[in-house]
């Protein structure tokens, strides 16, 4: 397994959209931090890029460079290696380069620049947001034959994530409004792992004007540290649960 992860990242690290995609996020994260004394001005634009790009970029380039790579598995699972080990050592593979694309874009300017529990909760975010991401594409590749399919539904789920969620969340407030929601609402948002992460960073930026409805729900029913605790455990079980069904259905999957 280790021997294939480091081959998978290797491989990543030479690749020049993971170098631009570092570069991006560098240039970004410097510009953001070094245009205000305010830091969390900086942080909250930031937090904005990485909402939105993290996402996009972690689940299309994750999921082109799985079906890219089927001739390559076709080969390994040639091999004495289990398909459950060949899959999560493909997995990790990309997901650690990603995440060192973004430590290095976004992680380090902020520890020089900015550094804060908020900017380390930021970076733990889009940490997660890579991991999910990645492993919805793992799941996308599993569940599709045909790369363009795969692709249109990457693309699909990362635009349902990142706006057609909080749309269907506000008419959902709406139609509901005569009704006792909040609680049930905090449910639902667990469903959203983008929301997640920018409530867990906002939480800790106490920035009340930002929070929005689900925002200020998590602060009220749970507090600041519970609340966090509560996102945390979520986008978790956001890493683990597309990977244990990624993983059981490549089990029987027909190559």
């Amino acid at each position: 397994m280790k021997i294939i992860i480091k081959y998978v990242l290797l491989d990543l690290l030479r690749n020049k959209t993971i170098l631009v995609y570092t570069f991006i996020l560098a240039v970004l994260s410097v510009s953001l931090l070094s245009m205000d004394d305010n830091t969390s001005k900086g942080l909250l634009s930031l937090l904005n890029i990485t909402l939105l790009f993290v996402p996009i970029i972690s689940i299309l380039f994750s999921t082109i460079y799985f079906f890219n790579s089927v001739e390559f598995i076709e080969l390994l699972l040639a091999q004495p290696i289990r398909r459950k080990t060949m899959l999560l050592a493909e997995y990790a593979g990309i997901a650690f380069a990603l995440s060192i694309a973004y430590l290095l874009g976004v992680g380090v300017p902020i520890f020089v620049m900015s550094y804060s529990t908020a900017a380390v909760t930021l970076i733990i975010s889009g940490l997660f947001l890579t991991l999910i991401f990645t492993g919805l594409a793992l799941l996308i590749f599993v569940l599709f034959k045909d790369k363009t399919k795969g692709i249109g539904a990457a693309i699909i789920t990362s635009l349902f994530f990142a706006i057609l969620f909080d749309g269907l969340l506000l008419s959902f407030i709406y139609s509901f409004s005569d009704y006792p929601i909040d609680k049930p609402l905090l449910g639902l948002i667990s469903l959203n792992p983008i929301d997640l992460a920018r409530i867990l960073v906002l939480l800790q930026l106490d920035v009340a004007v930002m929070m929005g409805y689900s925002g200020a729900l998590f602060k009220k029913f749970m507090g600041s540290a519970t609340g966090s605790i509560y996102s945390v455990v979520c986008m978790l079980l956001w890493v683990a649960v597309p990977l244990m069904i990624s993983m059981k259905v490549f089990k029987k999957k027909d190559l």
